[in-house]
Order: C-alpha cells, then sequence, then structure tokens
C-alpha cells in the first residue's frame, strides 16, 4: 500500500514539472496562451444635477 502512495506522489510530482514546462516552453512551439482581446466602448450618462 505504502509503494502505490509512493508511486503516485512521483507520477504527481512528475506531472507538475510537465504541466510547468508546458506553460513556459509552450510559447516556443507556437502554443498561444494570450487571452483574446477585444476593445470595448459604452456610453456613460451621468446624471449630475
Amino acid at each position: 500500500m505504502s509503494r502505490l502512495f509512493k508511486y503516485l506522489i512521483y507520477l504527481i510530482i512528475l506531472a507538475v514539472i510537465g504541466l510547468i514546462a508546458y506553460a513556459y516552453l509552450g510559447p516556443w512551439f507556437g502554443v498561444d496562451f494570450s487571452a483574446p482581446q477585444n476593445q470595448i466602448t459604452l456610453p456613460v450618462v451621468l446624471d449630475a444635477n
């Protein structure tokens, strides 16, 4: 049972390292992580009496 937990911990550590590597190396391989940007203009009516 302890071997199962040990292998599970190793697998989690490898997954975290892989995710961090993907986040840092992804843009070099053509993956775009930036959010889409749209300009939104809305009129604002101020009620100043």
